[in-house]
């Protein structure tokens, strides 16, 4: 082939070949979607003075998720327009007739505007974010608790992966009770039963020592905000007297600190001669 003489005009003026290029660049648009709303998101979403970089994160990860679907979206509308306009299709009487479809559709799809709509408040009220932990419950509706770390957040779904491995997908519009166990910080808090005749300043003294200790010199002492310490007697059960201990965590380590500090503090209570009590019933026999 002669590429001097070669009509390169005639070329960009197929038809076939200006479709192949708007898929074609459609389609490294949708790649690099993930890669330009993230850096946009990073340059415009700045980290609030009471958020933590965890929750920055978290958040930005949602925002991409979404905004990342959407412009996903966004891209293969403007490209199946401009295939329609390099058909000759008139799109005009297409988009009356999509709209006349449009009203019907939406007449029986309540339901999933309404998940739309829950999504769009979910995303600007930061209710929750992508690596929560959280349980949404249906309230009203029925719909028992379900409760996992979020995945993946859609304007339509969220998807929790539960504790045993078994990923759940919630409408947005079906719970209307949401629970998030990690949002900027955790609470831990530890109840105990101990014997009556315990010293119950002595208890103290143990449960604060651990607490520091593992705030001090702890693989987990980077996770802890407030160390665990004794709060208060809670309560008088007929066996024993009940405990508590508290602390505040990074989000999502109550779990593991929680059981780091019950397993010093059974070490410590059998060094102290501390009694844990068990359920216990004492017989009088009548003489």
């Amino acid at each position: 082939m002669d590429l001097i003489n070669f009509d390169y005009k005639l070329l960009f003026d197929n038809v076939i070949f200006q479709i192949s290029i708007i898929l074609l660049i459609s389609a490294g648009l949708h790649y690099l979607s993930d890669f330009i709303v993230g850096y946009i998101i990073k340059l415009f979403v700045r980290r609030r003075k009471d958020q933590t970089k965890t929750d920055a994160k978290k958040r930005e990860a949602t925002l991409v998720s979404i905004f990342s679907t959407i412009a996903k979206l966004l891209i293969w509308m403007v490209a199946v327009m401009a295939i329609f306009d390099k058909l000759s299709l008139d799109i005009t009487s297409i988009a009356a007739s999509a709209g006349i479809i449009g009203i019907i559709v939406g007449l029986g799809a309540q339901t999933t505007i309404r998940d739309y709509l829950a999504g769009v408040f979910i995303l600007l009220e930061n209710q929750y974010r992508v690596g929560d932990v959280i349980t949404l419950s249906g309230g009203n509706t029925g719909m028992v608790g379900t409760s996992g770390e979020v995945v993946e957040i859609t304007l339509r779904i969220t998807k929790l992966r539960g504790l045993d491995g078994t990923l759940n997908v919630v409408r947005n519009g079906e719970a209307s009770i949401i629970t998030n166990r990690t949002f900027k910080y955790a609470n831990i808090v530890i109840d105990v039963g101990v014997s009556y005749d315990s010293d119950i300043d002595e208890v103290e003294k143990v449960m604060n020592e651990i607490g520091q200790s593992m705030t001090n010199n702890s693989d987990l002492a980077g996770d802890i905000f407030e160390s665990i310490s004794f709060l208060h007697i809670d309560s008088f059960s007929p066996s024993s007297v009940i405990v508590r201990a508290m602390g505040k965590v990074k989000p999502a380590k109550q779990w593991d600190v929680a059981g780091e500090y019950r397993r010093r503090l059974l070490k410590a209570f059998a060094k102290s001669s501390i009694e844990i009590s068990l359920p216990q019933i004492v017989l009088h026999q009548k003489k």
